[in-house]
């Protein structure tokens, strides 16, 4: 700090605020201390300050400690900075920071001195360049908010104090998966907090895609970057984010201009139209200037947000001496179809020299592979305390909050997918009440996944129900839509799609489908659930509403066959409903679901469990595991894994939640004479959720494997045993 003039120290300041924010909020008491010693806040203001804090408000109070801060002045801020070592071990976060400032490289504030260049705008742009910020500013300020209120209502918050940091690795996942994304995307998750090999996880800001101190090596003036994350991991709010604090000067300011467009949107352009129309269609203040944009290009930044959610798709010709498309777009007054001209701006064909950003679900990457992408990168969603941080934005009361986290920590199936913002919000929404009455019964907590969204949807039905004569008949339709979409890809809904399954937009409907407005109004309004899992979740209670058994099989035998399993949450959804206890709270509202349909699914989860427990289908007895649990039928359980001899799941990795699901499995075996669990990638941990029924194997398989000490103890604890019956120990 010695060496950094004022105005520097201002930058970085500006640069960090709204995550400092975040990282003070459980130290504002000693940082105000500490500016009322310097002289810099008055004995009234650090009161004001703390008070705030002690009272709960630890957001506001640090918001309003960094506000104070900044209208003090450079002296301030320097006190301010040179409190935060003293504090380093309080929050990750302010850890987090200032390692990064600590880096070697160009500090995170590089940006501005390039800016100091490129703002020196034409004369005519002054004015456009002031609208245009202040228009994405108002466009991206507000998020919708879930956090609820002790007295019920529901609090609106800015999207700069709602935001948590996800993680981004410049290592996305654009192949071809074989297993649900959610799933696959918690799996390597937990791998790669395990501990990454080098080179296997580079974590960087989303604003490091394009600032001039570009950690993944990319030098180009122009560049094109891919954004992939999946369904619900906050890739739209990362966008906004991003161009929020575009607007308000705090990052990427070498961009004059940047545009920001959803493929959501642009579904709704059935014709041809020109990059000046389309601009000119959601900027239409910017018509006497375009000529000035066209000639600085490497100045301008266009995002496309939701590539998976294009009806049209991008085709990239061969790089390699391919022949170039038939309408190929250079000319940003040529009039074509939206995808040539997306396709024309990422291979720098059309204005080259500027920059492109597309965001997309994993399994839509693969059409990006041929368009010369400079920059990969993936979110990866919340790590560590970026979990705790995010669901305690939920709730009011943080005593909620804790208890609600203390119960899905403990519940490794709950906790499996908690790395996403989306599944986080339907974890408070289910949970929390629960824990706000002090009358609640902690056995009644939803502990699998299927309790957890039957509670959901439960909430929705107590809420909306009594504005439908027949929610039962509405979910049966619903859900119906929504099994189509999983078969076809399918996340968004038209009017046309509501219309052909005789559904119309309702109050009740709005419970559990959101209505998106396109920039046209209700005009071009499309649906989509809240959540991947919630349409899952419906399309599976849709299979017990129906009296056609003929489609519950068919769809049984679809979801099946299906190699990328975007099946795999429905069919555990299908499982865990078709037993009264998961589905308990939804027989209450909706009647109770027809005999047949659910002895079909029994039937089926127990002939699948028994089929793969003989060894029929090699990595798909976990599967016919997670099946089980989500039953909580001990009966059913007890009836597919009673007389098995054998369960092997060797050279499977397996996560804490399956671990749990195989603890569950193996207590409903009378005796597994031989369970093989070599190079799974077990660790003290996770052998720790398998401890309870490992003295009741005669033979015990665990090698290659990376017990330590630690998981030896455990092991020697099962020899230990009274009721012992291991004979043999690889």
């Amino acid at each position: 700090m010695a060496n950094w003039d004022d105005f520097r120290l201002f930058q970085l300041t500006t640069t960090y605020r709204d995550r400092l924010q975040h990282a003070v909020e459980g130290a504002v008491h000693e940082v105000s201390l500490a500016l009322m010693s310097e002289d810099q806040f008055t004995a009234l203001e650090q009161q004001t300050v703390a008070d705030l804090s002690g009272k709960g408000y630890r957001a506001e109070s640090s918001e309003l400690l960094l506000n104070l801060v900044m209208e003090k002045g450079s002296q301030a801020r320097r006190v301010m900075w040179a409190c935060f070592p003293k504090l380093w071990n309080r929050d990750p976060k302010l850890v987090k920071i200032l390692e990064e400032i600590c880096e070697p490289g160009p500090i995170p504030y590089a940006d501005w001195d390039l800016a100091k260049g490129t703002l020196d705008f034409p004369t005519e742009l002054t004015g456009a360049v002031q609208r245009h910020r202040e228009t994405l500013r108002a466009a991206n300020a507000r998020v919708d908010a879930t956090v609820v209120l002790r007295n019920g209502s529901v609090k609106v918050l800015q999207l700069a104090g709602r935001f948590a940091e996800l993680a981004v690795a410049s290592t996305p996942r654009h192949r071809r998966l074989a297993e649900h994304e959610l799933l696959a995307g918690g799996r390597e998750l937990e791998q790669l907090a395990d501990g990454p090999s080098p080179g296997e996880l580079r974590k960087i800001r989303a604003d490091q895609l394009f600032t001039s101190g570009d950690p993944l090596g990319s030098s180009q003036p122009g560049r094109s970057a891919a954004l992939a994350g999946v369904s619900g991991i906050g890739k739209t709010t990362v966008v906004r984010k991003f161009v929020l604090d575009w607007a308000s000067g705090r990052m990427c300011q070498h961009f004059q201009f940047v545009f920001s467009f959803k493929f959501q949107d642009l579904n709704s352009i059935n014709c041809a139209i020109s990059l000046r129309d389309l601009l000119l269609d959601h900027y239409p203040y910017l018509r006497n200037v375009l000529a000035v944009l066209w000639r600085n290009a490497a100045r301008l930044l266009f995002i496309f947000d939701g590539l998976d959610e294009f009806k049209d798709g991008i085709a990239f010709p061969d790089s390699q001496g391919g022949a170039e498309p038939p309408h190929e777009c250079t000319d940003p007054d040529f009039r074509c179809k939206v995808s040539d001209i997306v396709s024309g701006l990422i291979r720098r064909k059309l204005l080259p020299g500027c920059s492109v950003l597309v965001t997309s679900r994993p399994s839509a990457l693969r059409s990006l592979e041929r368009a010369g992408i400079s920059v990969w990168a993936e979110i990866l969603g919340f790590v560590g305390e970026e979990r705790k941080e995010y669901l305690a934005r939920h709730f009011e009361d943080q005593a909620v909050a804790a208890a609600v986290l203390k119960h899905v920590q403990e519940n490794e199936v709950l906790y499996t997918m908690s790395y996403n913002p989306s599944y986080c919000t339907i974890l408070a929404l289910a949970l929390g009440p629960f824990f706000a009455r002090p009358d609640g019964d902690p056995q009644s907590v939803p502990k699998t996944v299927t309790q957890l969204y039957s509670r959901y949807l439960y909430d929705v039905l107590k809420r909306h129900g009594r504005e439908t004569e027949s929610p039962r008949d509405v979910l049966l339709r619903a859900g119906q839509m929504a099994f189509r979409g999983l078969a076809e890809g399918n996340f968004v809904f038209t009017e046309e799609d509501l219309f052909r399954h005789s559904l119309q937009f309702s109050q009740f409907l709005s419970g559990f489908l959101k209505e998106l407005l396109g920039r046209g109004g209700a005009r071009d309004a499309v649906h989509a659930f809240p959540h991947l899992t919630v349409q899952e979740f419906v399309a599976a209670l849709a299979q017990f509403l129906t009296s056609d058994p003929v489609a519950l099989l068919e769809h049984l035998a679809e979801a099946q066959g299906a190699a990328d399993g975007r099946y795999e949450m429905f069919l555990r959804f299908l499982a865990g409903l078709a037993s009264a206890g998961p589905a308990g709270p939804l027989l209450e509202l909706l009647g109770a679901f027809p005999n047949q349909a659910t002895s079909q699914v029994a039937d089926w989860v127990r002939e699948e469990a028994a089929r793969r427990v003989a060894g029929d289908g090699k990595g798909c007895l976990l599967r016919a595991l997670h099946y089980l649990f989500e039953s909580q039928d001990g009966r059913l359980a007890q009836g597919a894994l009673g007389s098995a001899e054998a369960l092997s799941l060797r050279r499977q990795r397996l996560t804490r939640s399956d671990c749990a699901v195989l603890s569950h499995a193996v207590g409903h075996c009378e005796a597994v004479k031989h369970l093989d669990l070599r190079s799974c990638g077990l660790r003290c941990e996770t052998l720790d959720l398998l401890a309870p029924g490992l003295h009741r194997c005669q033979e015990l398989g665990l090698g290659n494997n990376h017990l330590g000490d630690s998981g030896m103890k455990l092991v020697a604890a099962a020899l230990s045993n009274a009721d012992c019956k291991i004979q043999k120990l690889r």
